[in-house]
């Protein structure tokens, strides 16, 4: 086995300069009047959370763990006061890889947040310096890893304290980004956006069909709160087809129950469940 990685992941180090901007960041602006359209600071701490939404929106929707992408920087931002619906924003930002935060192109998206408590609205379209051949081979490259395990694999603290993922383990938490994206996504608020801190924990299932399927504890970090958001995650993916996750999250002053499996009662209450159609 080969050692440590030596850089932490890209969304890692961005938690971190996160965590170090000054209070004034953290302020919301003014709500826009009612029909006006207003420029956004670009830096942000609502522009940034709002593109990060319409990423975990994107990675969760493309199920690639080859495709997984990073909010690189936030270009423009607009906000829109739309009478008896919501707020909606208008964004343009770069993207960087997920693992190694090189630039992947850029990003045009739309995010409706509504009155209602219904999820965000979220319209996106990316261009990409990835190519899509490669995308493809770096899942099934991924895939073919995790599908020919004879034993499962059983990971703790992914990164670890120090940000370092041992390379073993990275197609575990790759996958384990993916699902917590769709988490993330369903989360999100206006006011509130999250980061995956830490993979506390995975086990691999083996299945007799061609699907993987992983059992994870996630930790969140919820913005701004810093609050840590403990979830847990059933996962089941086959390049090319629609990702499958349940889930339950507890806050950190909450007991979460890791298990085999997910019901409905335990920890939160409620069970989540995505997948094609969401």
């Amino acid at each position: 086995m080969q050692g440590l990685s030596a850089a932490p992941p890209a969304a890692f180090l961005n938690l971190l300069l996160l965590l170090l901007l000054p209070l004034g960041a953290l302020l919301l602006p003014a709500a826009a009047a009612p029909g006006a359209e207003r420029e956004l600071n670009p830096s942000s701490r609502l522009a940034a959370g709002t593109a990060r939404l319409a990423l975990h929106y994107l990675n969760s929707r493309e199920a690639s763990p080859g495709a997984l992408q990073a909010l690189g920087q936030v270009r423009k931002a607009t906000l829109k006061s739309i009478p008896d619906s919501g707020h909606k924003y208008y964004l343009q930002f770069t993207t960087e890889d997920y693992k190694s935060g090189e630039n992947t192109g850029s990003c045009l998206a739309t995010v409706l947040y509504l009155k209602t408590k219904s999820l965000p609205v979220v319209n996106i379209k990316c261009t990409r310096t990835k190519d899509q051949n490669q995308i493809q081979e770096e899942d099934n490259r991924l895939y073919q890893k995790l599908r020919h395990q004879t034993k499962p694999i059983i990971g703790n603290n992914i990164p670890d304290s120090y940000g370092n993922i041992e390379p073993a383990l990275e197609p575990v938490w790759a996958l384990a980004v993916v699902g917590s994206s769709y988490i993330m996504w369903e989360k999100s608020t206006e006011n509130t956006g999250y980061f995956m801190a830490q993979v506390k924990s995975a086990k691999q299932w083996i299945r007799k069909d061609d699907f993987i399927e992983f059992d994870y504890t996630v930790l969140l970090h919820e913005i701004p709160t810093q609050e840590i958001i403990s979830c847990h995650m059933r996962l089941t993916w086959l390049p090319g087809h629609p990702l499958k996750v349940k889930y339950f999250c507890a806050s950190e002053n909450q007991k979460v129950e890791d298990g085999s499996g997910v019901e409905s009662g335990s920890a939160a209450g409620i069970l989540h469940e995505g997948g094609a159609n969401f």
